[in-house]
C-alpha cells in the first residue's frame, strides 16, 4: 500500500492555500498508489486546523502534541515525522514548496537516507514525478527508488483540494524525540505584519524591477497601484538586491514562485530566474521602457513606455472604473 503523509503547514491554527494543494497532490499520489492519504500537522493551534483540514478528504488527521513542536524547529519537527512514517509504514512524504517545506523536507530526506524530488508540477500514473529544471526550460520524469520518497510540490501547479462530504477521523500521537539530538532553540517569531494579501494567496500581483531605481519609488509609484488593484506586491532578485524591498516580497527562481490570475511587471528586464516564478500566471502586463526587454516575450500585453509616467495613469484609469 502506497500510504502518502501531507504535512500539512499552517499558521495559528490556520491554513493558507499552499496547504490544500499539497493535500490536492497527496490524494491524487495516493490514488495512484493504491494507499491513503494521512494529513500530519504540529504546533500551536494544530488541533483547529486539524478539524478544518479533515473536511478536505485525507483519509485520517493525525497531531503531533509535544510541548519541543509548539513552536516550528526544522530538527525537531524531522525528527518527529521519520519516527511516525516509520511507525506507519508510509512510502511517501509530501509538502508543498514553501519556505517551510524547503527547510523540513531535506533534513527528513537526509535522516531517513531517503530519495527526494524537488517542486514536482505532476504525477504520472505510474507513480513518477515530473519537475521543472534549467529554469523552466526542461522538464525531467523522476523515478524515486526507495522505500520512503520524500516530496515537494509546486505550489502553482495543483489544484486545492475541495471540501468533501464528510470530515476525516482525527488522531493525537505523541512522537518520541530525542533531546539530545536536538541543537535548536526556539528565541522568537518576527513576523512583517501587511493589510495586503500574501504572494502565495493572492490573485492579482504587481511587481517591481530595477527600473524603479529606488526603495522610495516603490512606496510612492509602485504601491499606489498595489493598493487600487487590491494586489500583493513582488520585486524582481535586482530590486531585492539593491535593496529598495525585502527579500520576502522576491518572485523568481530563488524567491516564490507564483501564478495568479493577473501580473503585472514594472521595470522588470524579465531575466531568466524571474520569468520562471511567475509565467504559468494567467495574464502577464509588462511596462518597461526598453522594447527588447525579455518580459515582452511572455507577457500577453506590454507598453513600451517609462513607468514613472505610464503607472500614475493606470492609477488614475483604475480609480475611474472603480468609482
Amino acid at each position: 500500500m502506497g500510504d502518502v503523509l501531507v504535512y500539512a503547514e499552517h499558521r495559528g491554527g490556520h491554513f493558507p492555500k499552499t496547504t490544500l494543494i499539497a493535500v490536492s497532490a497527496g490524494l491524487e499520489l495516493a490514488r495512484k498508489r493504491g494507499g491513503q492519504c494521512i494529513a500530519v500537522l504540529s504546533g500551536d493551534g494544530a488541533a483547529a486546523a486539524a478539524a478544518e483540514i479533515a473536511k478536505y478528504g485525507p483519509s485520517k488527521v493525525l497531531v503531533l502534541e509535544e510541548p519541543r513542536l509548539k513552536h516550528y524547529l526544522a530538527d525537531a519537527a524531522a525528527q518527529a515525522l521519520a519516527g511516525l512514517v516509520k511507525k506507519l509504514g508510509a512510502e511517501t512524504v509530501l509538502a508543498t514548496a514553501t519556505a517551510l517545506g524547503k527547510d523540513l523536507m531535506p533534513r527528513l530526506a537526509a535522516r531517513m537516507g531517503a530519495p527526494m524530488a524537488s517542486e514536482i508540477i505532476a504525477i504520472n500514473d505510474d507513480g513518477t514525478v515530473v519537475r521543472p529544471m534549467y529554469a523552466g526550460n526542461a522538464l525531467a520524469t523522476i523515478e524515486l527508488d526507495g522505500p520512503v520518497r520524500v516530496v515537494t510540490v509546486r505550489g502553482t501547479a495543483f489544484d486545492a483540494a475541495k471540501p468533501s462530504a464528510s470530515a476525516a477521523p482525527i488522531e493525537t500521537v505523541t512522537p518520541e524525540l530525542d533531546a539530545a539530538a536536538l541543537k535548536m532553540e526556539f528565541v522568537n517569531f518576527n513576523e512583517i505584519k501587511s493589510d495586503r494579501q500574501q504572494l502565495n494567496e493572492a490573485k492579482i500581483v504587481v511587481s517591481g524591477g530595477r527600473g524603479l531605481k529606488s526603495g522610495e519609488n516603490f512606496k510612492t509609484v509602485l504601491e499606489p497601484l498595489v493598493d487600487e488593484l487590491g494586489a500583493a506586491m513582488g520585486a524582481s532578485r535586482a530590486a531585492v538586491d539593491a535593496g529598495f524591498v525585502p527579500n520576502d516580497l522576491q518572485v523568481g527562481q530563488t524567491g516564490k514562485v507564483v501564478a495568479p490570475e493577473l501580473y503585472v511587471a514594472v521595470g522588470i528586464s524579465g531575466a531568466i530566474q524571474h520569468l520562471a516564478g511567475m509565467k504559468d500566471s494567467k495574464t502577464i502586463v509588462a511596462i518597461n521602457k526598453d522594447e527588447e526587454a525579455p518580459i515582452f516575450g511572455v507577457a500577453d500585453y506590454g507598453l513600451v513606455a517609462d513607468l514613472f509616467k505610464a503607472v500614475p495613469e493606470m492609477v488614475e484609469a483604475v480609480k475611474k472604473l472603480k468609482h
